[in-house]
């Protein structure tokens, strides 16, 4: 069974239940459950985020090329510019949003040949979240954490997104981008062999 952990509701697809009698009972979902949008950068010094996707109105919404271009602009941007954070490198994954011409652009503009992504100065391997600290730490870390009190609702769900972001220590930062470069030393000796093993050391 799947079940949405926002509003308890159980996919009763591939789960039968036989009675007698029928019980006529009817259950209305929505078609789409609700979720959040999350978005976040992370290098050894801190982490920028989260940002939430949001319509005008507030309202959840999902990415989309304009949306991710006004998130890089007006948020992400900005940001940076607050941290004083020099020849700092950009890796994105390939996602069709991030990489729109116009992203890719913009990315350029400002980033400069310190861009890491599908069709970017440095193209980046598909299918490759075992060298994505993103994936392989923060995602993980951050859901291992904010269901731990059962959030009811997306607003609880954010708040808990926020806290426990929030409390990541510079020093686990560090060891996670000294694991990245572990990573990527593993790699170039290997000639980028599949790694044979997960290397991930806290």
């Amino acid at each position: 069974m799947v079940r949405d952990l926002l509003n308890d509701y159980v996919n009763k697809q591939n789960c039968r239940i036989w009675r007698e009698a029928n019980p006529q009972v009817h259950v209305e979902t929505p078609l789409h459950p609700e979720k959040l949008t999350v978005w976040c950068a992370l290098w050894a010094g801190g982490i920028i985020g989260p940002y939430f996707f949001k319509n005008d109105e507030c309202h959840n919404v999902t990415v989309n090329g304009d949306r991710y271009r006004n998130m890089i602009t007006n948020f992400f941007i900005p940001e940076l510019n607050n941290h004083e954070v020099q020849e700092l490198w950009f890796q994105q994954d390939g996602l069709t949003c991030h990489t729109a011409r116009a992203t890719i652009d913009l990315l350029k503009d400002t980033f400069g040949d310190r861009l890491i992504s599908r069709f970017g100065p440095v193209n980046w391997p598909p299918r490759s979240c075992d060298l994505t600290p993103l994936d392989y730490f923060l995602w993980g870390y951050v859901k291992s954490l904010v269901y731990a009190d059962k959030p009811q609702t997306l607003d609880h769900l954010e708040d808990n997104i926020r806290r426990v972001i929030a409390d990541i220590w510079p020093q686990m930062l560090e060891k996670v981008i000294e694991n990245w470069t572990s990573r990527l030393d593993y790699l170039r000796a290997s000639r980028g062999s599949p790694m044979s093993e997960i290397i991930f050391k806290m």
